[in-house]
């Protein structure tokens, strides 16, 4: 099966590698955006599906508008691919494109659509709480995450599980997904599923905003927003910038999801039931652990900050770095 991959991010990489690795695909190109300026240095620095396109020797397109560059679209056109595969490329396919393979262009999408169609995917599942999501392969037509879809893989999300650590397994599970998805949609073992349009929700693209935290929200809304948008949720300390990067949500219908290392804070439930404040306070400084602070509905332990300029640390070591004090408020 001849195949030009669309990608551009590591969540694409393993998708690639498990095609170039697959006996049955030949990978003819790779269409990925255009190098960017990164660092102090403002240096040009290829995209990850870029550098492992060019470990393999293939073939590498970099147009700034897909749709308008005619050169890339003659390309496209004379590679005569079986199957256009799209990861996390970040641009929208003109229907010229999508019309030019034999099998369409198929997408891997890190969601259990039709739910959380858009940009961030992962991002928003987490932000809202889902308990799972997934992977899902379709085949693309003119619209945002719209098209009929082939196959599905879905998966649970662990409570403390950030959006950094949870793409990094659905862009595993999503590579296999994809073997599976164009092996059989060769053989035509696929029926494709039109997409429920009534059950559709959006994942849009993450805004300056969405990082604030509000501590008059509730610990579990506050818990969510944090590994959403992992690692750059912000409040203040003391007049200065402080980033929360991981915390852990001390109610007791959590308790059963806490990994080993934070079973032990059982023991703590008396004490911490009796703590209140007003949203935003230092409530406790619990041994071992870190600060305690007080939401609009719950208590949040915080156990990864990164303080403005600093290496992020854990809650402990920021409580005694700065001698915080119970009573304290952040924001």
């Amino acid at each position: 099966m001849k195949i030009v991959f669309f990608g551009t991010p590591q969540f694409a990489v393993p998708s690639l590698e498990r095609l170039l690795d697959h006996p049955e695909f030949d990978v003819l190109a790779v269409v990925t955006q255009p190098d960017k300026r990164r660092g102090r240095g403002s240096q040009l620095t290829p995209s990850p599906v870029k550098i492992l396109a060019e470990t393999h020797q293939l073939s590498i397109w970099q147009p700034k508008r897909v749709k308008k560059d005619q050169n890339t679209l003659n390309l496209l056109r004379e590679a005569q691919a079986d199957v256009f595969v799209v990861v996390a490329y970040g641009q929208i396919l003109s229907p010229e494109i999508l019309d030019m393979p034999r099998l369409g262009c198929v997408n891997g999408h890190g969601s259990i659509l039709p739910k959380y169609r858009g940009a961030a995917p992962i991002q928003w599942c987490l932000y809202h709480g889902e308990e799972e999501t997934g992977m899902t392969s379709m085949l693309m037509d003119a619209g945002m995450d719209t098209g009929p879809m082939l196959l599905k893989a879905v998966t649970p999300i662990g409570l403390l599980e950030n959006a950094t650590d949870l793409g990094k397994r659905l862009a595993k599970l999503g590579a296999d997904l994809l073997v599976e998805t164009l092996l059989k949609l060769d053989r035509g073992e696929i029926q494709p599923i039109p997409q429920d349009q009534a059950l559709a929700t959006y994942a849009p693209l993450i805004k300056d905003e969405d990082y604030h935290l509000d501590w008059h929200r509730s610990a579990i809304a506050l818990h969510h927003q944090i590994r959403a948008f992992y690692p750059n949720c912000i409040t203040s300390f003391r007049d200065k910038p402080l980033k929360v990067c991981a915390t852990v949500p001390l109610m007791p219908e959590y308790q059963s999801q806490f990994p080993p290392e934070y079973q032990n804070l059982q023991q703590q439930w008396p004490y911490l039931s009796q703590l209140s404040g007003q949203p935003g306070e230092v409530v406790a400084l619990v041994k071992r652990f870190g600060p305690v602070v007080q939401t609009g509905a719950g208590l949040l332990l915080l156990t990864e900050v990164q303080l403005a300029g600093k290496r992020v640390q854990s809650g402990l070591d920021f409580a005694n770095g700065t001698r915080l004090a119970v009573g304290e408020i952040l924001g």
